[in-house]
């Protein structure tokens, strides 16, 4: 069989994108299951997650700007990256801890600031 002969193949189908929303409620839904504390304490501890992501964010880029002379360049901007990620999705999480309505309150809020920073035209332009 000739290579004109062989079926074509068409690519592997690009896998959708994970939706955001459902992956933070999946997500919140796992901790849940899994925390030790109920309560006042659980969503403290939950809001309180945040604050030790942010001080990775900062050991990062300390890291890779190498500030700290003991430890030199330790870290990547690719590292700074993927800690911040890691403080979007734990504030998505903490946000769904308060409220199951994360998706709404999260857009009614980005809505606002965008008003608020890029005037009513650049609103509609994004929606």
């Amino acid at each position: 069989m000739s290579e004109a002969d062989t079926p074509a193949t068409s690519p592997a189908p690009t896998p959708a994108p994970p939706d955001l929303w459902a992956v933070i409620d999946a997500l919140w839904t796992w901790l849940d299951d899994n925390r030790r504390y109920d309560g006042d304490a659980a969503v403290l501890l939950r809001v309180l997650k945040l604050q030790e992501e942010t001080g990775e964010v900062a050991q990062a880029v300390i890291g890779a700007t190498g500030q700290n002379p003991r430890k030199g360049v330790s870290h990547t901007w690719d590292d700074v990256q993927a800690e911040l990620c890691d403080v979007v999705i734990t504030a998505l999480i903490a946000l769904r801890t308060l409220t199951p309505d994360t998706r709404e309150v999260f857009e009614r809020h980005l809505a606002r600031v965008t008003q608020r920073s890029l005037g009513p035209s650049a609103q509609r332009s994004t929606t």
